[in-house]
Order: C-alpha cells, then sequence, then structure tokens
C-alpha cells in the first residue's frame, strides 16, 4: 500500500427510507456495526472507531481513518512433491501446472522442507484493492443482511428491507462510492444527496462525510440518535419540574420517543379534570402506550396501587415530543389533546359498563371462554388454580385471615378477563380486577393479592408484597405449568408461547423473596396425580411429569443464580445435581446463600483449601457403604475398632462439624467451611503421618469403620456444596 501523507479519509453511508418502525431503527443499529466491523477486517481494512446511528427516515454510518486501500497479501501455497516437480533441476508439467495455477513462473518456485519431505512452494503476492471499490462490493451486502420484524417488498423489486430504500449516500471523504441496488424499484444509486427534514422538503448535499450531521442538522435534522435522546430526557425532566412534578417516562417510552422524531420538539398539553376520576394506570396506558405521551405524576404522591381516581397522583397535564416544525407547536397541541380526550371518553365508558356488573357475575362469565384446546375454559382454570392454592395453603403456615385472603383471591383472581376495560386495555388486567373488587366492598388484602397474582411480570420486575397475593400468585404460576406440559407442549428454543419459562423464573423468586421452605417435589407429585384425574384424555404420566417439572424449576433457578454474576462452577456445586432437586427447591434462598459463600471463599482465595480436603476424603468414600444423607457418626463408626490415634482425631473433627451438618443455616455454613478447612491437618495426619492407616485393609469391619470416616467428612462437605463440580 502507498505511503499516506494526509489524514485518512472517512466513509459515509446513509440508507434513505421511507418512515421506520421505531424498534428497526434502534436495533439495526448494533446488527450494521457489527456487519461493518467484521466485514472491514477480513477487507484488511484498518480503521477508527465505527459510528451508527438513525433517524425515523434512515440508518447511518460513519467510519474514520480508513486506509485508501487494502493492505497488500502474500500467500504461500503448496505444490507437488519437489521429486515430481523437477526432474534433473527442469521443471516438470505439474511444476509448471502449478505455477501456472498460481499466476508466477515456474522460476519463481522454492523448494522447502515438510515433516513429509521436499515440496514445492509458490509465494502469490495479490496487490490490494482500493478502499472505495471494496465498499462497493460491501455495501449492498449490509443492506441485504440486516434482520428486522416485517421486513417488506415494494413495487416490482425483489428487494426487502424494514421499508423502502429511497436513496443512498455513499461518500469516501467527498468522493462518491459508486453502488446501485438494482432490486429496488425504482433501481437506487448512490450519490452524495440526502434528504432533511420531511416536512421541509428539501434535497441536502453532503459535501464529505466529515460535514454530514451539520448538512442534516440545517435541513432540520438532529441526525446522531444519543443526542436526540439526551435533549428529549432533558427537556422532559425540566419540564416535569416545573410543574412540580416527575415523568412516567420509562427507558423504553423513551427509546421510541427517540426514534419516531428528526426533529424533537418539546409540547405540553392539558388533560381535561373530569378524567382524573379514572384510575391513574388507566390515564398512564393511554398516555404512554397508545398515544406514546409521558403522563405527570405530582411529586410527593403517595401511589395507592387500588387508587380508583388520579387525583391525587396525577397532573392534568401531559408531554409529548413533537416532529413538526416549531411554529406549528400550538396546532399540534390541540390535535393531541383532542384525541387523548377521545381515547379517555372511551375507557370512562368501559369503566361504568363495568361497574354495573358485580364481579362475582363476571367469574361466572369465564365458563364461556376458552383457555387453550384440551385445558378447557378459564373458569376450569381458575378452578385448577383455587385447589393449588389450598395445597399451597397447606404447606405453608400462615395465619387464618390471610389464609382465607388468599383463598378469596383465587376465587376472583381472573373476573376482570371478560370486562370491558380488559378487553380494551389488556395489560391492566389483575390491575382493574383489584380495583372494581375493592369498590365492591371486598377486604383491601383480597384486592391486593388479586392485582399481585400477576407479579413479577418479567424480569426485574416487582414481587408480590403481600403473602397472599404471593401465594396466588404461585398457584397461578403453578397451573399453567402443568396444565400445559400435561397438554404436551414445551418451551424449546427461542419458542415459549405461554411464557413457562417467565412463570418458572417467578416461581423460585417468590419463593425466595417470602422465605418459604416446604416440599415443592411432593406439591409436585400431588399436584400431577391431581390433573392426570381432571384431565384424562392428556394420558398424564404423574410420576414422570412431576420429575420433568421438578427438574425444570431447578434449571430456572440455576439460570438464575448465574444470571446474578456467580461463577458457573459455583452454581452447579449448589445447585447442579439433579437428585438433589428436592433440597434446592425446597429452599431457593438457602441456594443463593451457599453460593454467595463459595463466591466470598474464592475471593479471598480460602476455597482451594477447603476443595482440596473434601476432594482427597471424597476419593475413596466412594468405596464406603453409606448414603450421602448420612453426616452423623454415632452408630456408624465404632471407636473401638481404631488401632491408631490419627482415627481417633478423625472422628473429634466429624463430631466438631456435624452440629453444622445437622443444622444447616446462614450461621453455620461459614463456620462448616473454615471447620472443614482446619480439618486439613487430621486428614493428612490419617493418610500420611507417622501414625496414618491403611484404608484399604483385609479386616471387613475395620476398613467399613474407616471409609465411613472419610464418607462422613464427605457428606458434611456436601451440605455446604458439591465440590467435585467446583474447578482447580
Amino acid at each position: 500500500m502507498a505511503a499516506v501523507t494526509g489524514p485518512l479519509p472517512t466513509f459515509l453511508l446513509e440508507i434513505g427510507t421511507e418512515e421506520l418502525p421505531a424498534d428497526f431503527a434502534r436495533l439495526a443499529l448494533p446488527q450494521l456495526e457489527s456487519l461493518v466491523q467484521r466485514d472491514l477486517a477480513a477487507a484488511r481494512l484498518s480503521h477508527g472507531p465505527v459510528v451508527c446511528t438513525s433517524t425515523p427516515r434512515r440508518l447511518a454510518l460513519l467510519v474514520p481513518d480508513l486506509p485508501n486501500s487494502q493492505d497488500d497479501q502474500a500467500e504461500e501455497r503448496k505444490g507437488p512433491p519437489a521429486s515430481a516437480a523437477f526432474q534433473d533441476g527442469v521443471p516438470t508439467p505439474a511444476a509448471q501446472g502449478f505455477a501456472s495455477r498460481c499466476g508466477v513462473d515456474a522460476s519463481q518456485l522454492e523448494v522447502r522442507d515438510t515433516p513429509k519431505g521436499p515440496f514445492v512452494f509458490a509465494v502469490v503476492h495479490q496487490a490490494g484493492q482500493p478502499t472505495a471499490e471494496v465498499l462497493a462490493e460491501l455495501i449492498p451486502q449490509w443492506i441485504t443482511t440486516l434482520q428486522g420484524r416485517r421486513f417488506m417488498r415494494w413495487g416490482h423489486g425483489e428487494s426487502r428491507f424494514s421499508r423502502p430504500v429511497r436513496w443512498l449516500v455513499a461518500l469516501l471523504d467527498g468522493a462518491v462510492v459508486p453502488v446501485q441496488l438494482m432490486d429496488s424499484d425504482p433501481p437506487v444509486s448512490s450519490g452524495n444527496r440526502s434528504r432533511g427534514h420531511r416536512l421541509r422538503d428539501q434535497a441536502v448535499e453532503i459535501a464529505n462525510a466529515q460535514s454530514y450531521a451539520q448538512a442534516l442538522a440545517t435541513a432540520g435534522v438532529e441526525v446522531h440518535r444519543e443526542d436526540r435522546r439526551a435533549w428529549i430526557h432533558q427537556q422532559v425532566q425540566q419540564a416535569a419540574t416545573g410543574l412540580g412534578a416527575k415523568p412516567d417516562c420509562p427507558e423504553s417510552l423513551l427509546d421510541e420517543l427517540t426514534d419516531l422524531v428528526e426533529s424533537p420538539v418539546l409540547i405540553q398539553g392539558d388533560v381535561d379534570p373530569h378524567y382524573l376520576s379514572l384510575p391513574a394506570e388507566v390515564l398512564s396506558t393511554v398516555m404512554r402506550s397508545h398515544q406514546r405521551y409521558v403522563p405527570l405524576v405530582r411529586e410527593g404522591a403517595r401511589i395507592d396501587p387500588l387508587a380508583l381516581d388520579a387525583t391525587e397522583s396525577l397532573l392534568p397535564s401531559f408531554l409529548c415530543i413533537g416532529n413538526g416544525l416549531p411554529a406549528a407547536s400550538a396546532t399540534v397541541k390541540r390535535g393531541n389533546e383532542r384525541v387523548l380526550r377521545a381515547r379517555l371518553a372511551d375507557a370512562e365508558f368501559f369503566v361504568q359498563a363495568d361497574r354495573a356488573v358485580a364481579s362475582i357475575d363476571r367469574r361466572s362469565q369465564l365458563a364461556r371462554v376458552t383457555f387453550a384446546e384440551g385445558l378447557g375454559s378459564l373458569l376450569d382454570r381458575v378452578e385448577r388454580l383455587e385447589w393449588l392454592t389450598d395445597v399451597l395453603l397447606e404447606a405453608i403456615a400462615l395465619p387464618v385471615p390471610t389464609a382465607d385472603h388468599a383463598r378469596r383471591a383465587a376465587h376472583l383472581c381472573k373476573h376482570d378477563l371478560v370486562s370491558q376495560m380488559v378487553g380494551e386495555f389488556p395489560e391492566l388486567q389483575g390491575v382493574i380486577g383489584g380495583k372494581y373488587l375493592l369498590a365492591e366492598g371486598e377486604p383491601r388484602a383480597v384486592s391486593l393479592a388479586v392485582l399481585e397474582h400477576y407479579l413479577p411480570k418479567g424480569a426485574g420486575d416487582a414481587l408480590p408484597s403481600s403473602e397472599a397475593g404471593a401465594v396466588v400468585a404461585l398457584a397461578e404460576r403453578f397451573e399453567l405449568l402443568l396444565s400445559i406440559y400435561a397438554k404436551g407442549e414445551r418451551p424449546s428454543g427461542s419458542s415459549d408461547p405461554y411464557a413457562l419459562r417467565r412463570s418458572g423464573n417467578g416461581i423460585v423468586q417468590i419463593l425466595k423473596d417470602q422465605g418459604w421452605h416446604f416440599d415443592l417435589v411432593g406439591l409436585l407429585v400431588r399436584a400431577t396425580t391431581h390433573w392426570s384425574q381432571l384431565l384424562p384424555h392428556c394420558q398424564v404420566d404423574a410420576a414422570a411429569l412431576a420429575a420433568e417439572l421438578a427438574e425444570f424449576l431447578r434449571q430456572r433457578l440455576v439460570n438464575q443464580i448465574e444470571e446474578d454474576g456467580i461463577d458457573a462452577d459455583l452454581v452447579q456445586a449448589v445447585a447442579g445435581d439433579p437428585a438433589a432437586a428436592a433440597r434446592v427447591l425446597e429452599d431457593p434462598a438457602d441456594v443463593s446463600l451457599r453460593a454467595a459463600l463459595l463466591v466470598d471463599l474464592r475471593r479471598r482465595g480460602e476455597l482451594p483449601a477447603v476443595q482440596a480436603v473434601v476432594t482427597r476424603a471424597a476419593r475413596l468414600a466412594e468405596k464406603a457403604d453409606l448414603a450421602p444423607g448420612v453426616v452423623s457418626a454415632k452408630g456408624v463408626v465404632d471407636p473401638a475398632l481404631f488401632e491408631q490415634p490419627s482415627e481417633a482425631a478423625m472422628l473429634e473433627v466429624l463430631n466438631a462439624l456435624e452440629p453444622m451438618a445437622l443444622a444447616p443455616s446462614a450461621d453455620t455454613y461459614g463456620a462448616l467451611a473454615q471447620g472443614l478447612s482446619a480439618s486439613a491437618e487430621a486428614l493428612a495426619a490419617f493418610f500420611d503421618g507417622d501414625q496414618s492407616v491403611m484404608v484399604m485393609v483385609d479386616q471387613p469391619a475395620i476398613r467399613a469403620n474407616r471409609l465411613n470416616l472419610l464418607a462422613i467428612l464427605r457428606n458434611q462437605a456436601y451440605v455446604l456444596a458439591d465440590f467435585s463440580r467446583i474447578s482447580g
């Protein structure tokens, strides 16, 4: 490659389109960046940091510091054996043919020794292509490789993209990189002309790649997505503060607002105070999910999830982000207020219509709605859920009033699925159901449990705050897993239409949060037997289904702990044994506790010492005829058979560890680990010292006695973790 004396050129690619879906404008960027970095590396083109950005009408890419051409390449190719390539120093037809294929003269061939003898080699030099030519080949591939939802074709062309491609800018500094998209209709050729804001309807000439952002800014387009996002965030926060409020603008809404506008304009609108008589969640859902407005929560407001109106929580105002000209803001404001008013009037009608029907009557209407093929109606599902609630309450000792509230909540938890409000706003199921019940005079605890039985809705979501809500939430998820598994469906790969993995995660999270301990495997056995009777047409193998669900939940727990950042081998040590699913599922919080202790031991460098003791004892302990659950020496080790003081010392170690192994808890796990580490000296004396013993002696009673000493030590360690699963 020729020496470079000036600044290295910058490459600009802009894919101009009709209005892109907001999610594609965001999700395409990491794809494009990855493709460009991969292909430039493969093409031997060094470069500076790749910058990808987007607006609703374009994807753009800037790559600085590209060379003018590829690096030259020298490739060595191996040919025929030297004996076949030359005779008396003269190239044979085999050598000449090899040289011709490599594009070199036969005189340039080299003979080199290899493990298989002398062979002929050719060094093929390939001059680097100009960078512009390489980019011209890559650009169409980048466009066609991008993936997204609901891609389309347009006109008579075969090209597929999220929206029709209408223009293409491809510049290396100021020079156009010639590209044609012939499959597009009409065909698109690259140039240096972009387009500004759609309301300005003007072409924008890009003088060079470096001036791209400034050129579009003069045409009303803020091309850098992160700058638009930061501006919107700052303006929304500032406006809300000025009104004495906090903006209800989650990250997902902020992202969507960013990807809906090219030239953001903040607009404040008003809500008719009359509509604050609606539940706050109704107003917020209409604003956020349906209109992409930002609701304003009163500063210092006490948020009551069961409140029937929004007068104490929301301001009669909203914020929105326009994409028009600032001069039109007043017109846009009036239009947005009119649309919102119509939406809220519909919501008010739905609430009034729902309130005219008692919730208990809506429950009976669930019989007319099918839950899933082969699983009956929604009412059938509720009755199964109620049965599971009773079973859970048998296993979990709760106060009688709390248990009664949980049973009543289970009875009514799905009534709002046939309400008009949930029919229009499905995301409010449970929320509306709880509010309607409270308005009808049901106890607050029952209403709250109905609202909370859908929690958590996903990763990072809130968990039920009430015990009654947690019980019904568990019952709801167990019912879903049992029923869908019974009909033969399983989550596979990315396919999980019933969100069974999310249900499994919810069960584990709720059990950890509440700190409840009970025989979960036993509950599954009892439930699968009941399901086999309820659904005879599904031909349920109760025992097999119980084992499968137990393993599914164990895997959910393992995945959650790994997502917490704990090393995979430590997670496997505390929850990796399928045979130990009963203990793992009985107390998920205990699993996390033991994993955290192992992390701490590893951080302090103390884990190898504990592992060394356990591993040495476990090697011979496998030969002992002792169940894994035996952690006491009483009845299995006979001191009368001791022949050396080292055996008595080992027994002292086991007796000291026994109380911690018999009653494991947060307070004893650390002491158990320290005790195992401290036993290294006694174990070394047992195996290696002057008073060491031969374990595998001929006398069966003495051999068994010594093997039991080692097996008990291994079993006591297993209370903490399976150390055989920990990497060195």
